[in-house]
């Protein structure tokens, strides 16, 4: 079944309406909608569990290496917290780019899980960080009514977080659902590289101990290299070196510290291999970088 033109068409004006602003803007708890009239800069910043819809436009999001493209026809599942970066791709003046970010709560997708565990096909999918699918009909209507109780303000948070589980009950039985599933506390691999990814952004100054982090959860490295690997699409050394730059760029901007003391601070020891990093994954200088998101002062659409 397609999905319905009249039904795009009133998606697109009711982002339209509910977004007067330029950027990304959290409109109720765990619900932020974005808007921008022209490509943007590419931004970075850490993606919490979320389902990402566009209605108008084009975005693209880069985890390590792999890129991860959604347009009005499919959407995002980011299954756990992460450093990214992203622009928009496709925005002008006539169309603009109109996107929802809804936030996805373990508990809520355990909870969910748990009533529905019948209704949930069972699929032989890997669990991954982030997927891209096809958006189906039956999700696109939960979409379009979650938008229109924006227009009911005193009844919106209470009809939200009823939406959200059917949000939640479609996504656990589409296609690609067995992603989401490995989500909540589970005891399978799945728990046990969230625990690492958790490890690695509260303690990514501190060098990386493979063998004993392997061995606190139970795993032998060779085992949790491939595990982590799989999931985050980066291997665990790659993923700390994000973490690094993305709080390094941070400071720069935040605290106005120059690039040696920025690097030192997130665990280089040495300034030139930070700067040689830092350009590889921002693709300019510090100095550079920080001074054109200074003078551009680009919003994270995320």
């Amino acid at each position: 079944m397609a999905l319905d033109g009249d039904g795009r068409t009133e998606l697109i004006a009711l982002l339209s309406k509910h977004t007067g602003f330029e950027g990304s803007q959290e409109v109720l708890p765990g619900l932020r909608l974005a808007r921008s009239t022209t490509p943007t800069p590419r931004v970075t910043s850490v993606f919490k569990p979320s389902l990402c819809v566009v209605a108008q436009g084009e975005k693209e999001i880069t985890i390590g290496k792999a890129v991860y493209r959604y347009d009005p026809d499919h959407y995002l599942v980011a299954s756990v917290e992460m450093p990214i970066s992203g622009q928009v791709t496709r925005a002008s003046t006539d169309r603009p780019y109109l996107s929802i970010r809804l936030d996805l709560e373990p508990s809520l997708i355990s909870t969910v899980f748990a009533e529905a565990v019948a209704s949930v096909p069972s699929s032989q999918f890997q669990a991954k960080a982030a997927f891209v699918s096809r958006l189906e009909p039956f999700l696109f209507e939960v979409i379009l009514r979650m938008m229109r109780v924006l227009d009911h303000q005193s009844d919106a948070p209470f009809l939200l977080h009823l939406i959200k589980k059917e949000v939640v009950y479609r996504l656990l039985t589409s296609e690609q659902g067995a992603r989401l599933r490995h989500l909540p506390t589970m005891k399978n691999q799945w728990t046990q590289i969230s625990k690492a990814v958790e490890k690695l952004r509260n303690d990514y100054e501190k060098p990386i101990n493979i063998e004993g982090l392997a061995l606190e959860l139970g795993m032998s490295p060779s085992s949790f290299h491939h595990h982590f690997k799989s999931v985050m699409d980066v291997s665990p050394l790659q993923f700390q070196k994000l973490i690094r730059l993305q709080q390094a760029r941070q400071l720069m901007l935040a605290e106005n510290l120059d690039a040696a003391s920025a690097g030192y601070r997130v665990g280089y020891d040495d300034p030139s291999h930070f700067s040689r990093d830092y350009k590889k994954q921002f693709g300019d200088s510090p100095l550079r970088d920080v001074s054109k998101a200074r003078n551009l002062k680009a919003a994270e659409l995320l």
